[in-house]
């Protein structure tokens, strides 16, 4: 029978804690790209969620009036209220969340996807200031954060494609793109 040393036995604990971890942040980073996609796929279709099916995209409803209209308040109000219902913020806003539910839960492009996620979210935060149960911490700076910590991390090789999108020469040629 043979023996394993104690640096054994820690190099193996070790390795094994690592992988968890990797599969932690993977696990993050798809739940949070499907939060993405969801907001996309309720409002897009009026699943009755948070988008009923008579405000849906595809019924002629806006994506961004509700919320820029009647859920906006604080210093940067007027601001936002004034694209509310506008066919271009509409487009940005439906794309950024299909964008990057999509970069998150294929684990492609993560950079791009963690640097726009985190300022659409930022923005979001902006545009309902102050938050009403927090002096100034919500839901919206801690996914901001978390974008940021899963690009960081390279969550996207587990659970994902990012070993793959990673080879492909317009991305080795473009390493903004990973």
């Amino acid at each position: 029978m043979a023996t394993v040393n104690a640096t054994e036995r820690t190099t193996a604990t070790t390795a094994t804690a690592a992988r968890a971890v990797d599969y932690v942040w993977a696990g993050l980073r798809i739940a949070l790209g499907w939060v993405f996609l969801w907001a996309f796929l309720d409002k897009t279709f009026g699943l009755g969620f948070a988008t009923e099916k008579k405000a849906a995209w595809i019924e002629g409803g806006s994506p961004t009036e509700g919320f820029l209209t009647f859920g906006t308040k604080g210093p940067f109000a007027d601001f936002y209220q004034g694209m509310a219902g506008n066919a271009a913020a509409d487009w940005l806003f439906m794309a950024g969340l299909l964008g990057i539910g999509l970069a998150l839960i294929l684990g492609i492009g993560m950079r791009i996807a963690a640097a726009a996620g985190a300022l659409l979210l930022v923005l979001m935060w902006t545009a309902a200031l102050w938050p009403e149960n927090n002096p100034f911490m919500d839901d919206h700076l801690i996914y901001a954060g978390l974008l940021i910590g899963l690009a960081m991390t390279r969550a996207e090789d587990t659970l994902g494609l990012g070993k793959t999108w990673g080879d492909l020469p317009i991305v080795k040629r473009n390493p903004w793109l990973k």
